[in-house]
């Protein structure tokens, strides 16, 4: 009896995690349906907490992450068809919302990845090659996967208070995994993926090798000094128990994160954090940010300094010790970083078009010594050159584009923001700046976690597609909006062509359809331009304010 029941459990068990999956799916829908942020945090959650890279480890078997679970049937990840079904739900919601869609200046740029990958994919089978291997992380797919991932962040926090509610997960996400890898580094030997212990020799402890968690620590950090050394911040003159919680949150995270960056001893972190810390520091007025800059650089200049005496001592001491990996004295004749480069940059002259495809491999890979692997040659130690090999020029016009879209956005909305959300879109922007050293000199693009790092960007641009949303937030920055509108009379050329559209003209139009017409005006060019007209302006009162 007890045999049979146990054959009837096993062999319910498929038909059982299908049911679950049926369930957990249509409660997914829904719940994104109605609150789209609801599907965005349980990813965020992964990217923050949970690490990728097996690299420099010592132990025999490795079981594959969450970061690849799925590719082999399904070309891509779980995790990035979970993004992408999260983005359909909060696209579908933001249609029945009365502000509609956010526009985004990325978008242009991410289609145009879009493009590029599907003629890599198309010249991929021509060519024998299976799509798997156009499709894998080692080329650019990650990029397109940042598409979907900004489109979520725009569409899944649209208020004030879910902005503030991002905010406050980022810190305490950081807070959370700095402490976890201090815990570690203190107690537990550090982070068992050692590269420097384990393979040259160079005998330190780390917090974590993985780039990226010092990237969520530089945003945490980001966010912690806003929010204690902002001006104009509704929480600055506050004293009530809740707030004076948060200020000691954001000092807890401050410092952690700030140690936790410092003690991963990795030097595009260093580099990256002392970047993304002058981007902080140009938030701030003039006065305060001199004062800042003297309180904190003999602690940050001592904590660097130590770190690098404990790091670079060991290979030979002085400035030139920043770059020991490219000198040759310790790695034989020719350094392998300057080899890599070297056949590199071969490949590159002969394909400078084209690229050698997004599965290709660079010749000669087989003399470096870290590529001794299944994935050898399908990587090279700098992002810019990555994209440049795998896909030729074009490639490398849509990086740089795409870079400067962010930048021309993060600027604008960084100007307009109120000081209630300045944290989170100053956040975005010293993320950005602290993946500079890694684009240039690291792997950025073929990493199964970093392609994750396209939520930077949308941390800041979820700020900025709302500008219009927090640039009324109060009834006097609402007139002001409204009073420096109307001294832009050229504006109302741009009215006539929404009242043009429908055939017949303005005077043939029925009343519902002029109705029609002035809201669009209203929609698209604000209260002053929506009154200009009796039509317009009984459009304009009947849509809210703040959409």
């Amino acid at each position: 009896m007890s045999d049979t029941l146990l054959q009837v459990v096993f062999s319910s068990l498929p038909f059982a995690v299908v049911l679950f999956l049926v369930i957990a799916a249509v409660l997914g829908i829904g719940l994104g349906l109605v609150w789209p942020r609801l599907l965005a945090y349980p990813y965020l959650c992964i990217f923050f907490w949970m690490n990728s890279t097996s690299y420099g480890s010592l132990s025999v078997f490795a079981t594959p992450g969450v970061y690849s679970r799925g590719s082999g049937l399904l070309f891509f990840p779980v995790v990035l068809w979970y993004v992408l079904g999260a983005w359909a739900c909060a696209r579908v919601a933001a249609a029945f919302r009365p502000g509609g869609t956010t526009d985004c200046n990325l978008r242009p740029w991410f289609w145009g990845w879009t493009l590029l990958l599907g003629a890599h994919a198309a010249a991929a089978i021509f060519a024998g090659v299976p799509l798997k291997d156009a499709l894998a992380p080692s080329g650019f797919s990650n990029i397109v996967w940042m598409g979907p991932l900004v489109a979520l962040m725009l569409l899944a926090f649209r208020t004030r208070a879910e902005a503030l509610e991002l905010a406050r997960f980022i810190m305490l996400a950081g807070l959370g995994r700095a402490l976890f890898g201090l815990v570690r580094w203190a107690a537990f030997g550090g982070d068992p993926n050692n590269v420097y212990a384990n393979m040259n020799a160079i005998s330190i402890r780390l917090t974590f090798f993985d780039i990226n968690d010092s990237l969520l620590c530089m945003m945490a950090c980001a966010i912690a000094a806003v929010t204690l050394f902002g001006t104009g911040n509704s929480n600055e003159k506050s004293d009530d128990g809740q707030t004076r919680l948060w200020r000691l949150l954001a000092w807890l995270a401050l410092a952690s994160t700030a140690a936790c960056i410092v003690l991963s001893y990795r030097r595009s972190a260093w580099i990256g954090f002392m970047l993304g810390c002058a981007v902080v520091l140009l938030r701030f007025p003039p006065r305060r940010r001199i004062q800042l800059a003297l309180a904190a650089s003999p602690l940050v200049g001592a904590a660097l300094g130590y770190a690098a005496l404990r790091r670079l001592g060991q290979a030979g001491g002085g400035m030139a010790s920043l770059l020991y990996d490219m000198q040759s004295r310790r790695f034989g004749p020719e350094s392998e970083r300057v080899l890599e480069l070297k056949l590199v940059l071969a490949d590159i002259l002969a394909r400078p078009f084209t690229g050698i495809g997004a599965w290709g491999r660079y010749t000669g890979y087989q003399q470096i010594s870290w590529q001794a692997n299944p994935d050898g040659g399908l990587f090279l130690h700098s992002g810019v050159l990555h994209v440049l090999l795998k896909s030729g020029l074009p490639g490398l016009i849509l990086l740089g584009g795409t870079i400067c879209a962010f930048v021309l956005v993060a600027r604008r909305a960084l100007r307009s923001l109120p000081p209630d959300l300045l944290g989170l879109g100053t956040a975005g922007a010293a993320a950005l700046a602290f993946m500079i050293p890694d684009v240039l000199i690291g792997t950025p693009f073929p990493g199964a976690h970093d392609p994750d790092a396209g939520h930077c960007p949308g941390l800041a641009l979820h700020c900025a597609g709302r500008r219009r949303y927090h640039a009324a937030t109060t009834p006097e920055a609402h007139a002001r909006t409204l009073a420096s509108r109307s001294r832009i009379p050229r504006r109302e050329h741009r009215l006539r062509p929404a009242f043009h559209r429908v055939k017949g003209g303005p005077i043939g139009l029925s009343g519902r359809q002029r109705v029609r017409a002035g809201r669009r005006a209203a929609t698209r060019h604000g209260s002053w331009a929506g009154a200009q007209s009796t039509d317009g302006a009984r459009a304009y009162a009947s849509v809210p304010a703040n959409p």
